[in-house]
């Protein structure tokens, strides 16, 4: 669902989720991140096939991520994400991971995201389709 530029999706905590300290593993963050990035891009009209026809793609140049309280097995959380700041060539996205049962804030974080022309591997400029589909949101206004 998105409202006012901000996406958010549901995930269920799975025992593969868990590590050895009995929370979510940091790297199923960064795996979420990316998910949660892509379910975004597709609700607004900018999947795969798309990005394909488009001859474009998004990559990842850095992940940052504040761990606040744990999840754990069982536990559902809600992740919002949207971008802060539109670049020429980039997307600062930001993300908060919210447990569903309390609201508490357990993770959040942002990637810096940067749009490429598939062809030549060079950063490709964000035209005006592409930034009026991912509305940057003021940090006021974020959740």
């Amino acid at each position: 669902m998105i409202e006012q530029g901000i996406f958010n999706h549901r995930i269920s905590m799975a025992k593969s989720h868990i590590d050895v300290n009995r929370h979510v593993n940091n790297v199923v963050y960064v795996q979420w991140m990316q998910d949660v990035a892509y379910a975004h891009s597709k609700a607004v009209g900018y999947d795969a096939k798309r990005l394909d026809q488009l001859g474009t793609t998004w990559v990842i140049r850095s992940h940052f991520i504040r761990y606040h309280r744990p999840a754990v097995e069982g536990d559902q959380l809600i992740v919002y994400t949207w971008p802060h700041e539109m670049k020429r060539a980039s997307a600062l996205r930001r993300y908060k991971f919210v447990r569903a049962r309390d609201h508490v804030t357990v993770a959040s974080g942002e990637s810096d995201w940067v749009y490429l022309n598939r062809a030549t591997g060079r950063p490709e400029l964000l035209d005006d389709d592409l930034r009026a589909a991912f509305p940057e949101v003021a940090e006021k206004d974020e959740p």
